[in-house]
């Protein structure tokens, strides 16, 4: 009982209610080429995205993309800082 009661002391009580959706910042980028299709089993496709806003805008990136896309399609990063292998590189 001590023992809970020492942690919620200075925090606030926070609910969250059934159904309730929290979003994380996204950052927009448009598909500039299509690099080809990789993976075990060519399930995604490499492309080049342009970023549209943010801290990094105007940087192109190579990403992995499963699904269908094509060139024009805006994507919806979670993150612009890690950046896909080139299909010509080799594993070690």
């Amino acid at each position: 009982m001590a023992f809970k009661k020492m942690f919620a002391k200075g925090q606030p009580e926070q609910k969250q209610e059934k159904g309730e959706v929290i979003f994380t910042s996204a950052v927009p980028a448009r598909v500039e080429e299509i690099l080809g299709r990789t993976g075990t089993r060519g399930e995604a496709i490499l492309v080049r995205c342009k970023i549209l806003e943010g801290r990094d805008q105007t940087k192109v990136l190579r990403r992995n993309v499963k699904g269908p896309v094509d060139i024009g399609d805006i994507l919806m990063l979670r993150e612009t800082e890690i950046e896909a292998r080139a299909l010509t590189e080799r594993r070690k």
